[in-house]
């Protein structure tokens, strides 16, 4: 009797141990890479939404800081079945698919509003279903990531910036890239290249005459130290995408993928509002550091770097028409 009770043990535990790593196979884990740190809106969002909104079927896994796929690399990643998720940029998938360049440029994007109505439109289809069918990655939702704005050091009395001549010849410092520079001189600036991180001292020192980045960065840096104005350009609505593995995708039955895209959607909403309202804290902010704060004629900027875009080589690429079927979106 013992050795009978000794093999059913055995087959019982043998039965065990074949059947629990089959049932932990149930969830799916779904590893996220990103470069942003875990306090990030977009971090957040995705660990306190769309993580336990998932959860009955699958375990969201986020890494973060790059440390487990290095940055920009990870739509490879995902391309080549090694990653679940990331959240990437317009410019990011330009490197594959130079369609998408137009995503990540200055004036399409209006707002965060906008930014949703452009994703979940029909114009979107073609260039979802490329970056499906060509990398395997399906992307799930659009999350806001903010507004550049041009940040002087001259008082409005001095200088008030309402349209693109307004800025004739003054030294903005932009990102040294290429496409960077074109946008610079597409707002009527002298764009000047410069590192990040001698920005506060030229803009002390009257080396430039100003700078361009988010509301955000402009308190992280101080610059409003050093700086009298923003001119609320909005030139460009910079955003991420969720970016999902496509082939995970297809594993999952109707119901899971329903449940994925509305924890996607949810996830981005939730990053979008809290970046919108951070964006209005800070106008009061800075507004009580003695910035002068204002909007200037955003459709003479938009009309006017559109046109430059529309006559360089950056919008080759482009497909006809969608320019203007983005633009009819608008506001």
């Amino acid at each position: 009797m013992g050795f009978n009770l000794t093999r059913r043990a055995v087959a019982i535990l043998a039965v065990a141990a074949f059947a629990a790593p089959a049932f932990a196979q149930d969830k799916v884990t779904l590893r996220m890479s990103t470069p942003a740190s875990d306090t990030d809106q977009r971090s957040v969002a995705l660990a306190e939404v769309f993580g336990p909104a998932v959860a009955d079927f699958a375990t969201y896994e986020p890494h973060y800081n790059a440390s487990l796929i290095q940055q920009n690399s990870e739509l490879e990643a995902i391309a080549s079945g090694d990653l679940e998720m990331s959240i990437a940029s317009a410019q990011e998938l330009a490197q594959y698919f130079p369609e998408f360049s137009i995503f990540a440029t200055g004036y399409v994007h209006q707002d965060a509003d906008h930014q949703v109505r452009v994703f979940n439109d029909p114009l979107m289809d073609p260039f979802k279903k490329m970056a499906e069918d060509e990398l395997g990655v399906k992307l799930l939702s659009v999350m806001y990531l903010g507004r550049r704005h041009v940040n002087l050091r001259q008082t409005k009395d001095e200088l008030t910036v309402m349209t693109p001549a307004d800025l004739a010849g003054v030294n903005l410092r932009m990102p040294g890239t290429d496409a960077w520079q074109f946008l610079g001189k597409a707002l009527g600036a002298n764009p000047t290249p410069l590192a990040f991180t001698e920005v506060y001292t030229a803009l002390q020192t009257g080396s430039v005459d100003g700078q361009d980045n988010p509301l955000p960065t402009v308190v992280d840096q101080k610059f409003y130290e050093v700086t009298n104005q923003i001119a609320l350009t909005s030139h460009l609505v910079d955003l991420n995408y969720i970016a999902f593995s496509k082939a995970v995708w297809d594993s999952l039955t109707p119901e899971q993928q329903e449940a994925v895209q509305a924890a996607a959607d949810a996830a981005a909403e939730s990053a979008r509002l809290k970046q919108l309202q951070l964006e209005e804290d800070l106008v009061a902010f800075l507004e009580g550091e003695g910035l002068e704060i204002y909007e200037p004629d955003l459709a003479a900027f938009r009309e006017h770097v559109q046109a430059q875009y529309l006559d360089s080589e950056y919008a080759a690429s482009w497909p006809e028409g969608v320019l203007e079927k983005i633009n009819a979106l608008g506001n």
